[in-house]
């Protein structure tokens, strides 16, 4: 029988997020289903939950940093047991429709099926997230989380935390690479910490100087403020790669003058408009500018793993549920340090 689940819902772009009960599939042999203690909110979620990218469908329930309990597993599966801890990202199935999976670029491929606002392999059953008590999920889209990291604190790591771990990873980034970090938030205070752990110089570049004393203590070497303009110049052709973490308009040219011979800047948010560049911002030092979307279910493990040996997690603001549309607002205004996590016991 379908289990019965208990979240919150958006049902249109103009709406509070309200209580909303609805059926999970029934377990199939290879599905595990999971207890949801904890969801992260991601600024993707507001996005979607008010239609702001234009493919919202309703009911739905965001959320997919999840973190929780396996409670039940099918005949066929291998991987986990009753009780491990386990997390859920941005998708639970992928190249649907292909010859082969692709492990390594799944989340590039045809055919991903993201964890809400989406559509079953099946094509007509609607995904919904982790602002919920429980889900289903395949098990070759479920991660192992590290015993010795908090299940709270490891939320967020299932979106923003492989989100930033995709790049750096990409690119190489270790001992002897000069790397900045656009913003200091959800994304970048994870930027700082895993980049530090993974031996980097980082520098964060922030509008002001209000989270200085966090950026150094979480393992940056630098910090900035992009509102003086002598910013520009003191750092001018000094990094080997710059992590944008933030979707506001910015003057491009300038940070790619900020870029060494051959260095990349790699846009994590996506700006509401169109990005001008001039040609000269680029060829003149064969500079790069590059995209980067979340990673690969392979991906998402090592990364997990790579916080629990250096005991990673997001700095959170836990909340009740009842709570969730106030939050919203607050990610808005950048009223938090670094992420909310919803508690979701309080759905009881």
């Amino acid at each position: 029988m379908p289990t019965i689940a208990r979240g919150y819902a958006a049902t249109d772009a103009s709406k509070p997020l309200t209580p909303f009960t609805f059926e999970r599939r029934d377990p199939n042999p290879d599905d595990v289903v999971i207890s949801i203690k904890y969801s992260g909110i991601c600024h993707t979620d507001i996005h979607q939950a008010r239609n702001e990218w234009g493919n919202a469908v309703y009911p739905m329930v965001p959320g997919h940093e999840i973190a929780g309990i396996v409670t039940a597993v099918g005949s066929k599966v291998t991987k986990f047991k009753v009780g491990d801890h386990v997390g859920v990202g941005c998708f639970v199935d992928s190249c649907v429709g292909c010859a082969t999976r692709d492990f390594d670029n799944e989340q590039y491929m045809p055919g991903l099926v993201f964890t809400y606002n989406g559509l079953e392999a099946d094509g007509k059953t609607a995904t919904q997230g982790g602002y919920s008590d429980s889900i289903v999920v395949k098990e070759g889209y479920v991660l192992a989380i590290p015993e010795n990291l908090p299940l709270d604190a490891s939320a967020p790591l299932l979106c923003a935390g492989v989100t930033l771990f995709s790049p750096l990873r990409h690119y190489n980034v270790g001992p002897g690479k000069k790397v900045a970090i656009i913003g200091m938030g959800g994304l970048g205070h994870l930027s700082v910490k895993i980049g530090s752990a993974m031996g980097a110089d980082i520098t964060v570049l922030s509008q002001t100087l209000s989270k200085k004393e966090d950026g150094l203590k979480l393992g940056a070497k630098e910090y900035y403020a992009t509102s003086d303009a002598s910013t520009f110049d003191k750092l001018a052709g000094a990094f080997d790669l710059i992590i944008c973490t933030v979707s506001a308009e910015i003057d491009w040219n300038a940070y790619l003058g900020l870029l060494k011979i051959n260095g990349t800047m790699v846009l994590l948010g996506i700006p509401e408009k169109a990005i001008p560049v001039h040609a000269f911002s680029l060829v003149p030092g064969r500079r790069s500018l590059a995209g980067s979307m979340i990673g690969s279910i392979k991906e998402t493990q090592e990364m997990l793993d790579f916080c629990g040996k250096h005991g990673i997690v997001s700095e959170i603001e836990k909340i009740g549920i009842e709570q969730v549309n106030e939050a919203f607002e607050r990610v808005l205004k950048s009223d938090v340090r670094y992420r909310f996590v919803i508690d979701m016991a309080s759905i009881a």
